[in-house]
Parts: structure tokens; sequence; C-alpha cells
């Protein structure tokens, strides 16, 4: 069997999956998948599934006692949003209940915006410009 990846998924830790199903589909133009029990979720609609995973406040993160805690954190995983219209992506993400934290800036491979999403976590939006990360290789 290969053992090299070829794909991947990403789990996003929710309080609250309805509300997390509303926000990434409004937000996103996600759209549902599987539902897998009663606390897990599949949205498609992007290059790899997005599973949205129901864990309380509080509930044990790791089994060396971290804690899961939905306040607004830093990780250094977190997920960029590359989008044709930062200007549209970001007025429907700020509709569907993200917060915008820094506005849209412009750097020399595109414009950028971060934000975070109503659990938490943080997240940005990215247009490329014509030559995108290109323009920073040396």
């Amino acid at each position: 069997m290969d053992s090299v990846a070829r794909t991947f998924i990403v789990n996003v830790d929710v309080p609250d999956l309805a509300a997390a199903e509303t926000f990434y589909t409004r937000a996103f133009g996600l759209r549902s998948g599987r539902r897998l029990g009663p606390g897990a979720l599949e949205l498609l609609g992007g290059p790899t599934p997005l599973y949205l995973l129901q864990n309380d406040a509080g509930s044990a993160a790791t089994e060396d006692g971290d804690v899961r805690d939905y306040q607004r954190h830093w990780t250094p995983v977190h997920l960029d949003w590359v989008v044709a219209d930062v200007d549209a992506a970001l007025a429907r993400a700020v509709a569907a209940g993200a917060a915008l934290e820094r506005p849209i800036r412009e750097r020399r491979w595109g414009t950028i915006a971060v934000l975070s999403d109503p659990f938490g976590h943080g997240f940005c939006l990215i247009q490329f410009s014509d030559e995108g990360y290109d323009a920073l290789v040396e």
C-alpha cells in the first residue's frame, strides 16, 4: 500500500453544530453533505471536505487535560479562504456572523482580511494578484 497522502480533510470543533452549519454554508457557500451521527457534519463545495465536529466547551480535547475553549483563540493552523473578490467575500462572511479583526490589507502577492468565526477560530480571506505567491519568489 502506498504510504503517501493523496488528499486531506479538515476537522473543525464547534460547540453548536446547527449554528456552525449555518455559518459555514452562508459565509463560504459550502453545502451540507453526510451527517455522521448526531455530532458530525460533512460540508462539501471546497477543494477538500470540511467536517464540523460538535464538542462542548470545557470537554476534554486531549488526554493531557487540555479542554476546549471557544473564546477567540490563536492557533498555528488556520484556514485561508482563497476568493476572487475579497470585498464581496468579506461582506458575506460578516453577514454570516464572522468578526473582522484586521481590515483588508494590500500585500505584494494580493490582498488579505483577517477574521474569526463565531466559535473563536481565526481565518483569512485572500485574493491573489495575478502573480500570487510568485511575487515573493527570489
